[in-house]
C-alpha cells in the first residue's frame, strides 16, 4: 500500500499540472483563432485533444503493467512539456494536430488525461474504504484549487506574444511532473503481474451512459465556453481568467461536499441529484441578455456539476477488482473521451454557422437523459465500499442496548408467538422423533436467555402442567414440576 509520502507526491504532481490545464483550456480557443484558424478548424483541434487524452489514457493502463506506475507518469510528463513547447511554436495546422495528439492539451480542465487510469488506481489502493469518497473528493479538490491558479495567470495572456510565454511555462510544468514521480517508493507499484483488464461486464451499461453525458459535456468544453463567451459578448483574458478561477474555485468547495454526500446518501444518489439541476441550467445559458449574468449563471453552473465527478470515480474503482481498477478507468475514460472528442466539432460547426445557442440547449438535454437514465438503471447497485441507507438504519436500530430487567421479570413484557404445530418427523427436541411431539406455545428470545414453554400432549393428564425449556448463558435445563423434571 502507498506510504503518505507518496500521496502527498502523488498531489503535487496533480495540482502542478493542473496550473498549466488551468490557463490553456481558456486561452487555448483564442489562441488558435489568433493563429488564422476558422471556427471548424478549432472545433476540431479541440475534439482530437479530448480524444487522444482517452485513447493515451487506455495506453497509460497498459503501459504501467509494462514499465510500472512511476515510470508511466513520467512519461505523461514527457508528453506534456513536448504538448507546450509544440503550441508555443506552431503555426500550420498540422502542428497543432500533433500538439492535440499528445492528448495533454488539457481542452477539458483538470480531469481529463492518461494520468487518471494510473492515479486514480494508486488513490483507491491507499485510501481505506470507509474513506474512499473523501479520498476522490479532495483528489479532485486539489486540482481544481490548483486550475484556478491557472485560471488566474490566463489573465495575463493578453496577445499572442503573452500566451506563447504561458505555454513555455507549460512545457516547464510537464517537465517537472516527469521528474516528481521517480521519486515515489515502490509501494505505489500494485500487483504489476496481476492482468490489468479483467472482465468488462460491469462496465459495459455504466460506460454506454458516460458516453452519452461526456457527448453533452464535449459541446460545452471549457476552452468552448471561452471561445463561446469571446463571441457572443467579446469578453477578453482580463475577464475570462477571474471567471474561470471563480469557477474552479467554486467547484474545489463542491468536491469536498461530494464526498461526504456520497457517504450520507450514496455514489449514484449524489451524480443524480447535483447533476440533473446543473444540466437544466444549461438551457437557461443562452437567452440571458449580458454578460455579467451569463457568467454568475456558469459559476453555479460549474460548481453543481463539478460534484459529479468524484462520486464517479470512486463509483467506477468500486465495482471491480483491485487490480483492474486502472483498465476499468481507461476503458470508462475511452468511452467519455471518444464521445467528448464528437461536441466539439459540432459546436465549432454551430458557431461557424451562427447558431450560437444550440450547443446549450443539446447539452443540457442530453446529460439531463443521462442523468434520468443513470438513477434507474444504477441505484441499486452499490460500490464495494458502501453500505445501503437501510442498512445503516438497521444497524443504528441493532446497536446493542442493555433492557430493563422488567422485561424478564413481568409476563406482559414477554413476546408471544402463536402456537406452531412442528411438522410431522420434528419436534422441539431436534428431527427424528416422529409425529406427537410437543408444539412450541411461546418463546422468548431476550438476550441473554432463550426459553420455549411445551406442552405434552402425551403426557398433559398425567403431569398436569407445562414443561420450561430454558437456555441462558450459563447453562440449559428443564423446569417444571419436580416429578415432571425427574421423568424427563
Amino acid at each position: 500500500m502507498p506510504v503518505r509520502r507518496d500521496l502527498w507526491i502523488l498531489l503535487s504532481v496533480r495540482s502542478i499540472r493542473a496550473v498549466g490545464f488551468g490557463f490553456s483550456a481558456i486561452l487555448l480557443g483564442l489562441y488558435l483563432q489568433d493563429r488564422g484558424l476558422p471556427p471548424l478548424q478549432i472545433g476540431m483541434v479541440i475534439a482530437l485533444g479530448l480524444a487522444s487524452a482517452s485513447l493515451t489514457g487506455l495506453a497509460a493502463a497498459k503501459g504501467q503493467h509494462w514499465y510500472g506506475r512511476r515510470r508511466t507518469l513520467a512519461g505523461i510528463g514527457i508528453l506534456m512539456a513536448a504538448c507546450g513547447l509544440i503550441l508555443a511554436f506552431a503555426s500550420p495546422l498540422w502542428m497543432f494536430v500533433l500538439a492535440a495528439i499528445t492528448g495533454m492539451m488539457g481542452t477539458a480542465g483538470t480531469d481529463t488525461g492518461p494520468f487518471l487510469s494510473v492515479e486514480q488506481a494508486v488513490l483507491a489502493d491507499a485510501a481505506t474504504p470507509a474513506g474512499r469518497n473523501r479520498a476522490f473528493g479532495r483528489y479532485s479538490m486539489t486540482g481544481a484549487l490548483a486550475g484556478a491558479a491557472g485560471g488566474l495567470l490566463a489573465s495575463f495572456g493578453t496577445d499572442v506574444a503573452h500566451i506563447q510565454s504561458l505555454f513555455v511555462v507549460y512545457a516547464v510544468i510537464g517537465i517537472t511532473t516527469a521528474i516528481l514521480p521517480l521519486s515515489l517508493s515502490s509501494a505505489i507499484e500494485g500487483q504489476p503481474e496481476a492482468p490489468v483488464f479483467g472482465s468488462l461486464r460491469p462496465l459495459i451499461g455504466l460506460t454506454a451512459l458516460f458516453a452519452v453525458d461526456a457527448f453533452g459535456g464535449g459541446l460545452v468544453a471549457r476552452s468552448l465556453i471561452a471561445y463561446w463567451l469571446h463571441l457572443r459578448f467579446g469578453a477578453n483574458p482580463a475577464i475570462l481568467g477571474p471567471t474561470f478561477a471563480a469557477m474552479l474555485l467554486l467547484g474545489a468547495l463542491c468536491y469536498e461536499l461530494a464526498g461526504r454526500l456520497g457517504d450520507r446518501i450514496g455514489l449514484i444518489n449524489t451524480m443524480v441529484f447535483t447533476h440533473l439541476p446543473s444540466n437544466l441550467m444549461l438551457l437557461v445559458v443562452p437567452f440571458l441578455p449580458g454578460l455579467w449574468w451569463t457568467i454568475a449563471l456558469l459559476i453555479i453552473w460549474s460548481a453543481a456539476q463539478s460534484m459529479d465527478v468524484p462520486a464517479r470515480q470512486a463509483y467506477v474503482v468500486s465495482i471491480v477488482k483491485p487490480n483492474e481498477r486502472s483498465g476499468a478507468v481507461a476503458v470508462s475514460g475511452l468511452a467519455r473521451g471518444l464521445a467528448n472528442a464528437v461536441g466539439p466539432a459540432i459546436t465549432g460547426a454551430a458557431i461557424q454557422t451562427a447558431a450560437l445557442g444550440t450547443p446549450f440547449i443539446v447539452a443540457g438535454i442530453t446529460k439531463a437523459l443521462y442523468d434520468v437514465a443513470l438513477y434507474y438503471g444504477f441505484r441499486r447497485r452499490r460500490g464495494d465500499h458502501e453500505i445501503s441507507p437501510n442498512a445503516k438504519r438497521t444497524m443504528r436500530q441493532r446497536s446493542p442496548r442493555r433492557r430493563s430487567s422488567d422485561a424478564f421479570q413481568n409476563p406482559s413484557h414477554r413476546r408471544t408467538r402463536r402456537p406452531r404445530h412442528l411438522s410431522s418427523g420434528v419436534s422441539a427436541y431436534g428431527a427424528g422423533h416422529g409425529a406427537g411431539h410437543p408444539p412450541i406455545e411461546h418463546v422468548r428470545d431476550d438476550p441473554p436467555r432463550l426459553e420455549l414453554r411445551v406442552r405434552h400432549a402425551a403426557c398433559n393428564r398425567s403431569c398436569g402442567g407445562d414443561l420450561h425449556l430454558v437456555i441462558d448463558h450459563r447453562c440449559a435445563r428443564i423446569q417444571g414440576p419436580a416429578e415432571n423434571a425427574r421423568k424427563r
